[in-house]
């Protein structure tokens, strides 16, 4: 799969690309005290022979993954883009319908087309927001054609907030979907109230893999409502689900420490890596975590994850507690999408869910699908978005994010 040029990405190489920004890349930790204790300080030894991007276990599948997988919420278009990816091993791919109108599922279809010998080499994950059997098959349908193939690896509901929508129906819809061979694998993913539908679908024992918001702030917030989504992780992991991090990098939404983000800058610059490449090792540090999933729009970016993927430094315990201080140094510029806002406005406002729109227009940079987004919610909501009180959501919300003054800015910049 590599040729020899490819092969030569070693420690030195690693260290050029301490100055790339690996926007979509993860901040994470390793398991939920940050890692076991056996880090290891960056040297200047060589440490990768090839740049094979390591692979591991989907949960009890059977089927081994890339632990980076190829984003699609970016443009696809660019074939030289995903044949590199193919060349650094990064051989699990993420879409959805959703992104860009079909079009992120088109690019990786017209890849198949020109390539079609990558085809199986590709774990291939899509994604709906339906919620019925009708309307899973009429999407699953129109996501075959456009990805130009005749299955996918893992088929995923999309966006899910809470377990119940696995009903009976649903479950014989995925079991027919597999004996058609149109799906290997069912799952879903989640942006919120994470520890609640990863414990559901592990109760279930048909679930196959989760994709969910995992970094180093929600993993340090976990301490603070009773290790809810450690248990969960752990739940997940033991029922056999393929897990899959994505949401990791865990940028603020706003810089309101200067002071704190100097210091994390202070403490990993000097070992030879950047902020984004000691995200990726934090997480992937959790062998629980089959894969990351980022976006990579170019190849400078894709060779940065890439380069902390096949890197054999491990963090040390310093490092992960750099990591944990600046998150609750910086709590209130970020939402960690725990639901307990929704839960206290009786879901009066999508609280979680505004804010990750600004997040895809201020941090990926998504301004029109931020916007369409932010349009679609109902009119209604839109309406009235910064006329709630929000004043019991805010003694609530444990991260001290003022959220009406979020929500008014979200209104003035997404309108």
């Amino acid at each position: 799969m590599f040729n020899n040029k490819s092969r030569d990405l070693t420690r030195r190489d690693f260290l050029r690309t301490v100055g790339a920004i690996g926007a979509g890349a993860a901040l994470g930790r390793a398991n939920f005290a940050f890692a076991q204790d056996n880090a290891q300080p960056a040297g200047d030894q060589a440490d990768a022979d090839a740049a094979e991007v390591p692979t591991r276990p989907f949960g009890t599948t059977g089927q081994d993954v890339s632990i980076l997988s190829f984003g699609g919420t970016i443009d696809t278009s660019s074939q030289l883009l995903l044949k590199q990816a193919i060349n650094y091993g990064v051989t699990y791919w993420d879409t959805a319908f959703s992104y860009g109108g079909g079009n992120s599922e088109r690019g990786f279809g017209n890849y198949f087309a020109a390539n079609s010998e990558d085809r199986d080499k590709v774990f291939l994950v899509t994604k709906s927001y339906q919620r019925s059997p009708a309307g899973l098959t009429e999407e699953l349908t129109g996501s075959l054609e456009r990805l130009q193939t005749d299955h996918v690896d893992l088929y995923c509901m999309h966006g899910i907030t809470q377990p119940g929508v696995f009903t009976d129906e649903i479950k014989t819809w995925v079991e027919n979907a597999k004996s058609e061979g149109k799906i290997r694998f069912f799952g879903f993913s989640c942006h919120e109230n994470m520890s609640i539908c990863l414990a559901g679908a592990a109760e279930l024992g048909w679930i196959d893999g989760a994709m969910f918001t995992y970094n180093f702030r929600t993993m340090v917030l976990d301490k603070a409502l009773e290790g809810k989504l450690e248990k969960a992780v752990d739940a997940a992991h033991k029922a056999g689900m393929g897990l899959t991090g994505m949401k990791t990098q865990a940028k603020n939404m706003q810089s309101s420490d200067l002071d704190a983000e100097q210091a994390l800058l202070e403490a990993f610059t000097p070992k030879g890596y950047s902020l984004e490449q000691a995200a990726l090792k934090a997480v992937w540090a959790d062998q629980r975590i089959a894969c990351i999933c980022a976006g990579m729009p170019n190849t400078a970016l894709l060779s940065t994850n890439v380069a902390a993927a096949v890197d054999k430094t491990s963090l040390t315990t310093a490092d992960r507690s750099a990591l944990a201080r600046y998150a609750a140094a910086t709590s209130s510029d970020y939402c960690a999408a725990c639901g307990e806002c929704r839960r206290t406005l009786k879901g009066r406002a999508p609280v979680c869910d505004v804010m990750r729109y600004v997040m895809y227009y201020k941090i990926y940079g998504q301004k029109h699908e931020a916007r369409e987004m932010f349009a679609a919610l109902p009119a209604e909501t839109r309406r009235t978005l910064t006329s709630i009180d929000y004043t019991p959501a805010e003694r609530r919300c444990p991260q001290n994010v003022p959220i009406a003054q979020r929500m008014r800015e979200a209104a003035e910049l997404l309108a």
